[in-house]
């Protein structure tokens, strides 16, 4: 069963996480993937692309394909982003059979919770850069920054929605590869109607040394960022498909 933040709560993602506050990490992460392509960047694959929302801050001019597991998730990133390919996929098993300057994968990646589930994940940004090409993957945590704690978010939508979000993170085993999420939601309709809504999450979390080896494995060239003071976007893998060797 999905995540009901995925399927019949899709819609109160804008109120909860409006598309506009995401304009300033949208420009840290494209300078992030022209830092991890080795030449132009003109064509961009994002896997968990979920509503879009990084995607709309992009330039016109950057061919973007955005790929997400979640039908209602890409329906309102259509909505937002009408210009742009969408492609529903399993960023574990997907092949497009197309190359791309630079590859992104933003928290979706939380949502890979073995080692082996991670390499396949990988093994797809892989497949579809191009040799020279960037790969950028932003995870939430490592297991080396994870704290058990709360966040709140929230918004109020121009329609008369409002809706709070509290997100309780948790470690159940810290033996293990995973850790949960207790997403507790407040919605209130237009209406004035309100309804509380529990969506548990479990996610996925690993060492900065598992990462490490799972890119190497993966064949990636991992590459030491320049990140943009003062913006906090968590743990920052960023790496390279090499090109090939000359003959001879």
């Amino acid at each position: 069963m999905p995540e009901r933040l995925y399927d019949e709560l899709a819609d109160w993602w804008p109120v909860l996480s409006p598309p506009e506050d995401y304009a300033d990490e949208a420009g840290v992460y494209l300078d992030l993937l022209q830092q991890g392509a080795d030449g132009p960047l003109r064509r961009v694959l994002e896997l968990g692309s979920g509503g879009g929302h990084l995607a709309s801050h992009m330039p016109d001019a950057l061919e973007l394909v955005l790929v997400d597991a979640s039908p209602a998730m890409l329906a309102a990133s259509r909505r937002l982003n009408p210009g742009r390919a969408h492609v529903q996929g399993d960023m574990r098993t997907l092949r497009l059979g197309q190359s791309f300057d630079a590859v992104l994968l933003h928290d979706a990646v939380m949502y890979m919770r073995t080692e082996a589930e991670l390499r396949a994940a990988l093994d797809t940004l892989f497949a579809h850069c191009r040799p020279g090409g960037g790969a950028l993957v932003l995870p939430d945590h490592v297991r080396e920054t994870f704290q058990e704690g709360l966040s709140v978010c929230g918004g109020d939508a121009p329609d008369g929605r409002s809706a709070r979000l509290m997100e309780w993170a948790w470690d159940p085993d810290p033996a293990d590869t995973t850790f949960r999420v207790d997403f507790s939601f407040l919605l209130r309709d237009a209406d004035g109607g309100m309804r509380a809504v529990h969506d548990p999450h479990t996610q996925g979390l690993f060492d900065r040394p598992t990462w490490r080896r799972l890119f190497a494995e993966a064949g990636f060239t991992l590459l030491e960022p320049d990140v943009m003071p003062g913006l906090e976007i968590g743990e920052v893998f960023l790496a390279r498909r090499p090109k090939a060797a000359p003959p001879g």
